[in-house]
């Protein structure tokens, strides 16, 4: 039995299938960061990387929980080759605000369909669309500020090589919606 009505599912796989390919083109930007000698931009991304693949998760296991049937959509493969780090982050904005529209598209379609705990879960993801978007501009900011200096560039690889490893978000939706 779904409790997540059947328009409201196939948005949510739709949205699953998101989230993995944005697992999936951060961890295509790492591999790039890595290979032009950035290996700060590379664990960056890398830690994006698995950062999106956790969302994706807690949208699994939040249907799960409703007793709702995953589908599983083939993942697109993203771009491999990128003209420069700024151009990686200017990307990873631009599709950073693609998300915050397919999150906002789902919350609007849970709305529609009167499902509260639905739109409770999703709040979650509402927030931290706000803080992807910030992240990416202060990192496009810090990247306009060293233009063309090497040394600059290097320090700001090693501030992004610091960033720590993702952490798991509670995954027991239970609590959390």
């Amino acid at each position: 039995m779904t409790t997540v009505n059947t328009s409201l599912l196939d948005a949510f796989n739709r949205h699953i299938n998101a989230e993995f390919y944005s697992s999936y083109l951060y961890l295509s930007m790492s591999t790039y960061c890595d290979s032009i000698d950035l290996p700060g931009f590379a664990h960056w991304m890398r830690v994006q990387s698995e950062e999106e693949y956790t969302h994706a998760m807690k949208f699994i296991d939040y249907l799960e929980d409703r007793d709702s049937r995953v589908s599983l959509l083939p993942i697109e493969q993203p771009p491999i080759e990128f003209d420069s780090v700024e151009d990686v982050m200017r990307q990873t904005l631009a599709h950073e605000q693609h998300v915050t529209g397919l999150i906002n598209d789902l919350y609007g379609a849970a709305t529609n369909a009167g499902d509260y705990a639905t739109q409770i879960m999703l709040q979650w993801f509402v927030t931290e669309q706000i803080e992807e978007e910030k992240t990416a501009r202060d990192v496009i900011a810090a990247l306009e500020m060293v233009k063309g200096r090497s040394d600059a560039l290097l320090l700001l690889d090693r501030e992004m090589g610091a960033r720590p490893a993702a952490s798991p978000i509670a995954t027991d939706t239970a609590t959390t919606a």
